[in-house]
C-alpha cells in the first residue's frame, strides 16, 4: 500500500463526506420535519407582501406602523383570549404593578372635571418631601396648563412618570385658595404593595388581603404574617377576592407556606413546555393553622392557583363564589421595537389534575368576555344550584369531588348580598355619582375631616352630617331625580358607600377594607367555620355547601367591581 498517495487523498474523501452528508440532510430535513417551516416562511412572506402592496400601490397614503401595531392583536385574538400585545409605550405601565415598584413623583390621582385631584399622597415618596397634600389640584406641568380635554389618565401619566432623579415642575391649586401653587419635584423609585392589608378580624383571627400577585408578594405576605403573629393570631384569612392574577411563581412560593412536603401545588404542561410540577418543599412555617381562602368571580390566574392548591390538598377551605376560570400560562417576550407580546405557552392543573381554564373560542370571543354577565343572568351570584360545571368531576386528596373547565367553585358557597338595593342606588352607584359625591365631600370639608384620626372617629362625625340627603341633592343636580321611597330604603347602602369611600379618601385602603368587613357575609361566614373549627377539611364532606348570607349591608361591597367601570385611580 502506498501510504504517501492515502493520506494525499485522505482530506478529499474527508471534504466529499461532508458535502455528502450536507447534501443528504438537506435533503431529509426539506422532506420528512415536516412542512412547519415552510408553511411559517409562506404565511410570512405572504404578509410581507401584503404589507409591501399596500405600502406601494394602495391609492392613498398609509402609517405602515400604526397599521401592524392594529394587526397584531387581531392575529393573536385568533389564539385564546389572553394571548395579548403590549405597544411599547404601553409596557411599562403594564409591568410596573407587578414589579412592585415604579419612578415617578408619588401620588395617586383621579382626574374630575378635566382636572387631576390628588386623592392621596405617598408615604415617604418625592411628592410627600416637596409639599403636595391629598385634595390639591394639578392645573400645571412643567409651566405649561394641563387642564381640559387634553387630560387623560395616559397624559397624566406620560408627564408625571419619568426616570429616577429627573425633575418635574407641578402646579397646584389648594382648596379654599385661588393662587397657584408650584413645587418642583425629584421622580425617584416608587415601592406599590400588593398586599393591601394585614390585621387582626377578632382575638383569634389574621386578615391578609392579597390585590395581586407581584415580584414582591411573598416578601409581603412573610412580613404580613410575621406581623400577626405577634398578636397570637391563631385563625387565617387569605383574602383573593378580586384578585386577577400575576406571577405564578408568587401564588406557588405563598402555598407552599402552608402545605407539607411533597404535595404539589399545580402542574403546567403546552405543545412545546414538557410537564413540570412544582412541589412542596415542607419548610412552611405556617402549616397547621387553620385556614380559609376568599374568592370571587374576578378571582384569576394565580389566585386560582393558590386557591386549587389549597382546595385540592383538603388543607383549608375555599369560601365565596365561582372564580373566574382562567388556567393559560403566558410568557412575556420583547419585541425589537420595545413593544411585548404575552404568549400563552401552556396550561396548569390543580393537584387533582383539573385544568380551570373555561371553554373559550378563539377569534374575538364575545361570550367570553360577557362570561361574567351572563353568570350574573342566570343567577349564579345568588344560588349555587346555577353554577354550571362544564368539565369532568375531579377528587381531592380526601376524595372530595371538585370540577374541572371554568374556574373553582368553592367548598362553601356565599351568595351576593341583594338586601337594600333598588334601581335608584344601583343607578347612583354605576353612574360614578356616589364616588363623585364622596370626593368633593372630601376635598370640601378636608380640614375638618382630617382631625379624625380613626375610622370610628370619622363615622361618627358623618353619622352626624346628613349625608344622605346631601348626596340625593347632588345627585339630582346632575341629573338622577330623586326617589325617596328608594333612598330610604338603600339608605344602609348608600351610607356604607359613601361613608367607606371617603375613609378610603382620608386614610388608607386597609382602613377602608376593615369598615367594608365589618358587616361582610362572607367574613362572617369565615369566623363561623372557625369558630365551629371545621376549616380542615374531612373526608365525609363530599359535598360543597351552601350559606345564606347574615344580613349585613354586604351590597356595597359587590358594586366595588362596578367602580372599576366608572373610576380609575391611577399612581404616579
Amino acid at each position: 500500500m502506498n501510504l504517501n498517495k492515502t493520506n494525499r487523498l485522505m482530506p478529499l474523501a474527508l471534504a466529499a463526506c461532508v458535502v455528502l452528508g450536507i447534501l443528504i440532510g438537506t435533503f431529509y430535513s426539506n422532506h420528512f420535519s415536516g412542512n412547519r417551516l415552510s408553511i411559517i416562511n409562506s404565511g410570512s412572506n405572504r404578509l410581507n407582501d401584503l404589507l409591501h402592496l399596500i405600502d406601494d400601490q394602495y391609492v392613498d397614503s398609509v402609517n405602515m406602523n400604526e397599521l401592524v401595531e392594529n394587526a397584531i392583536p387581531e392575529i393573536l385574538a385568533e389564539l385564546d383570549p389572553h394571548s395579548v400585545y403590549i405597544s411599547a409605550k404601553d409596557v411599562q405601565s403594564a409591568n410596573d404593578e407587578l414589579q412592585g415598584s415604579f419612578s415617578g413623583v408619588g401620588i395617586e390621582f383621579v382626574i374630575r372635571k378635566d382636572t387631576i385631584h390628588v386623592q392621596n399622597v405617598i408615604p415617604g415618596g418625592p411628592a410627600e418631601s416637596a409639599g403636595l397634600i391629598a385634595g390639591d389640584k394639578i392645573v400645571s406641568v412643567d409651566d405649561k396648563p394641563f387642564v381640559g380635554k387634553e387630560v387623560t389618565n395616559e397624559e397624566a401619566m406620560r408627564r408625571l412618570k419619568g426616570p429616577r432623579g429627573t425633575k418635574v415642575k407641578i402646579g397646584v391649586l389648594r382648596n379654599h385658595q385661588n393662587k397657584v401653587r408650584q413645587f418642583t419635584i425629584t421622580r425617584d423609585n416608587i415601592t406599590t404593595k400588593s398586599i393591601s392589608c394585614a390585621y387582626m378580624l377578632d382575638a383569634h383571627t389574621g386578615y391578609i388581603r392579597i390585590k395581586n400577585f407581584g415580584e414582591n408578594t411573598y416578601g409581603e405576605m412573610i412580613s404580613a404574617l410575621a406581623d400577626l403573629s405577634q398578636q397570637d393570631f391563631e385563625n387565617l384569612v387569605i383574602d383573593l377576592r378580586d384578585n386577577a392574577g400575576g406571577y405564578m411563581s408568587s401564588a406557588i412560593q405563598i402555598a407552599d407556606e402552608f402545605l407539607p412536603k411533597n404535595r404539589r401545588i399545580v402542574y403546567t404542561e403546552g405543545r412545546k413546555q414538557p410537564r413540570q410540577d412544582f412541589m412542596s418543599t415542607g419548610h412552611g412555617s405556617y402549616q397547621d393553622v387553620p385556614l380559609v381562602v376568599l374568592i370571587n368571580e374576578g378571582s384569576a390566574s394565580a389566585s386560582e392557583i393558590l386557591a386549587g392548591a389549597i382546595q385540592d390538598n383538603d388543607r383549608g377551605t375555599v369560601i365565596g363564589r365561582r372564580s373566574f376560570g382562567k388556567g393559560l400560562v403566558q410568557q412575556q417576550i420583547g419585541l425589537r421595537d420595545g413593544s411585548m407580546i404575552r404568549l400563552t405557552i401552556a396550561r396548569y392543573y390543580s393537584p387533582s389534575g383539573r385544568c380551570i381554564q373555561k371553554h373559550y373560542n378563539t377569534g374575538n370571543d364575545k361570550e367570553y368576555e360577557e362570561d361574567l354577565l351572563t353568570r350574573y343572568n342566570r343567577g349564579e351570584y345568588f344560588s349555587m344550584d346555577s353554577i354550571k360545571h362544564e368539565g369532568p368531576e375531579y377528587h381531592t386528596m380526601l376524595g372530595r369531588t371538585v370540577y374541572g373547565g371554568g374556574g373553582i367553585t368553592p367548598d362553601i358557597f356565599v351568595p351576593e348580598d341583594t338586601t337594600g338595593i333598588t334601581s335608584y342606588y344601583k343607578e347612583a352607584a354605576m353612574s360614578g355619582l356616589i364616588l363623585q359625591f364622596a370626593f368633593e365631600y372630601t376635598d370640601e370639608h378636608r380640614d375638618e375631616l382630617k382631625t379624625k384620626k380613626t375610622s370610628s372617629e370619622l363615622i361618627a362625625y358623618l353619622k352626624r352630617q346628613g349625608l344622605l340627603d346631601k348626596f340625593a341633592s347632588y345627585a339630582e343636580k346632575n341629573g338622577l331625580q330623586r326617589r325617596n321611597l328608594m333612598l330610604q330604603k338603600s339608605q344602609a347602602l348608600f351610607e356604607k358607600y359613601i361613608f367607606s369611600r371617603i375613609i378610603y379618601n382620608m386614610l388608607d385602603e386597609c382602613s377602608w377594607m376593615e369598615y367594608l368587613n365589618e358587616d361582610d357575609p362572607a367574613i362572617r361566614t369565615t369566623k363561623e367555620v372557625f369558630k365551629k373549627g371545621i376549616a380542615f377539611p374531612k373526608k365525609e364532606e363530599s359535598q360543597k355547601v351552601a350559606y345564606s348570607p347574615l344580613k349585613g349591608t354586604g351590597g356595597e361591597k359587590n358594586l366595588m367591581r362596578m367602580e372599576k367601570w366608572v373610576t380609575a385611580f391611577r399612581k404616579a
